[in-house]
């Protein structure tokens, strides 16, 4: 594209989830279930410990080997099952180390060449609107340049790291941990925030077998709702039931997805099952997950056949409209709020509650929904907005990935498509071509709500802008028809039109009416449907 604009990609159906993970409460837990419970989350809790030290330690040397040899450790102090269940986990972990290690340092290096590029200016020089300026006075420049020397210091270590195979990771979390060192403003004392660093270092997963009882052998929940587990070998003096088995006093029951949950484990296929602790609220509650099968997504033209519903993400709220197939917005654009504010269980819960009305206004059209494939994880560092704390801020309170993995897996659920688009110029263009035509004196039409148009448009394959320049002579004739927003097969603006049953007009009945192509037929001056005695016979020539 020209003009310094970037190309856009085309848009795309989302593949849906490739699994489910649906929890309930472990209700009426005796006091001796909690204390098994504890007992064994502790003692699988320093085992995972141990093994994550020694994966960290082999580093890149890592290998199948190594990993059946720990496994071999891991069994003697506990079982077979929970050594593999341990393995792999930490395994999971470390790979996901490495991969906020590499995201690190991408980081470090955008910061480092923004702040490269600013400190080579001029102090006070102006920017553009796509590169920044230099530093706004000496005393900012010189603070720059310390950080400078900060950040290829970070980067340098980062990478030597990665080469090497290091990587740092806290089990229980680095924020909790961080938390011990500011108890006062974390409004904890010390045994609370004890118990929950024991609580988030503790082990209670189990991965499912197929072919198995019920799906997993480890910690085995029946159709009935019955809840047991294999003791470790250190602990099976604690069993109440056969072969070293503790059974919870708790029944369970699963509402969301229970059906699929049930079929599955009637079924013996395989289900993962975690145990944890709500401390603060003082409860015990169960994930039950399992993968699903690749779906066949939707193709893109069966998808915007009907038309689709454009979304447009901002901080605060959802802005949509509905289009219809040729890209025209139709009925109101509306609004879903949500609140971002205070705990992740209500901030989730609010993005949930959004998402849900949104996805059963689209369901009662059958409609599809278009949303931006955005990814803001370059555009939240500090460097690239200088001082603008505030649009920093911002941004990354947007929840963009949890708003994406969240919208995907319900409209799966629901059988309602979603479209990616590219979200490169959407406000921007929705602003400058739909903001204004589409306010009335009873509708203002916000920013977002033309962004969520030019997404929709985009989603459709038809452009954003609302037609093209019109041609200067004559609008039409002279310089060619505007077929921008015509459709294919439209009749062209001289060719014949089908005639329309039923009257057109008082005076004329319907198949009565002259052709409004054919010239001659019209009672126009110098036409052969003139009458007779209104034509001029022609002058005789003399000599």
């Amino acid at each position: 594209m020209g003009g310094g604009l970037r190309e856009v990609a085309a848009p795309f159906v989302v593949s849906g989830p490739s699994g489910v993970a649906i929890r309930t409460r472990l209700k009426s837990l005796s006091a001796g279930d909690e204390t098994v419970l504890c007992l064994v989350g502790d003692l699988l809790g320093s085992l995972a410990s141990r093994d994550l030290k020694a994966r960290c330690a082999a580093g890149l040397d890592h290998d199948s080997e190594q990993w059946a040899e720990r496994k071999r450790v891991l069994t003697e102090e506990s079982s077979s099952r929970w050594a593999g269940s341990v393995t792999k986990a930490t395994h999971d972990q470390w790979a996901l180390a490495r991969r906020g290690q590499l995201a690190h340092i991408q980081s470090l290096e955008a910061g480092i060449q923004t702040i490269t590029h600013r400190l080579s200016l001029p102090v006070g020089a102006k920017g553009t609107k796509h590169v920044p300026g230099g530093y706004r006075s000496k005393q900012e420049w010189h603070a720059k340049s310390r950080r400078l020397h900060l950040l290829t210091d970070r980067l340098r270590t980062a990478r030597s790291d990665r080469d090497a195979g290091v990587v740092h990771v806290v089990r229980g979390g680095k924020r909790l941990l961080n938390t011990r060192h500011n108890l006062k403003e974390a409004q904890l004392t010390e045994p609370e925030w004890r118990k929950r660093w024991q609580a988030g270092r503790r082990f209670l997963k189990a991965d499912g077998e197929s072919g198995k009882r019920y799906g997993n052998e480890t910690i085995r929940v029946t159709d009935d709702g019955e809840v047991s587990l294999k003791l470790p070998a250190p602990l099976t003096h604690l069993a109440n039931a056969p072969h070293g088995r503790y059974v919870l006093a708790a029944r369970v029951s699963f509402v969301h997805r229970g059906e699929q949950w049930t079929d599955r484990v009637t079924a013996n296929r395989a289900v993962a099952y975690h145990i944890h602790e709500d401390v603060e609220r003082g409860r015990w509650y169960l994930t039950a997950s399992w993968t699903t099968p690749p779906v066949k997504t939707l193709p893109l033209e069966a998808a915007r056949a009907s038309g689709l519903i454009g979304v447009d993400t901002n901080a605060d709220h959802l802005a949509a409209w509905r289009l219809d197939q040729h890209g025209n917005p139709t009925g109101e654009p509306l609004r879903f709020g949500y609140d971002l504010s205070g705990t992740a269980d209500h901030r989730d819960a609010q993005v949930r509650h959004a998402l849900i009305r949104l996805l059963h206004w689209a369901m009662r059209h059958g409609l599809a929904i278009a949303i931006e494939d955005l990814d803001f994880t370059a555009e939240t560092t500090r460097e690239k907005h200088g001082r603008r704390k505030r649009f920093r801020k911002l941004i990354s309170g947007m929840p963009v990935s949890r708003l994406r993995a969240r919208l995907v897996s319900m409209a799966a659920e629901l059988g309602i498509p979603v479209i990616a688009v590219d979200p490169a110029y959407t406000s921007r263009w929705g602003a400058q071509h739909w903001q204004k035509p589409l306010t009335t004196t009873t509708r203002k039409t916000t920013r977002h709500d033309a962004a969520a148009v030019a997404i929709g448009r985009r989603a459709l394959g038809h452009p954003i802008r609302r037609r093209t320049t019109p041609p200067r002579t004559h609008q039409s004739d002279g310089r060619g028809h505007r077929t921008v927003q015509a459709r294919p097969g439209t009749p062209g603006r001289e060719g014949n039109r089908p005639r329309i049953p039923g009257p057109r007009t008082r005076s004329v009945h319907a198949g009565r009416g002259e052709n409004a192509v054919d010239q001659n037929a019209q009672h126009r001056s110098g036409r052969s449907a003139e009458r007779e005695y209104w034509q001029q016979d022609s002058l005789p020539l003399s000599s």
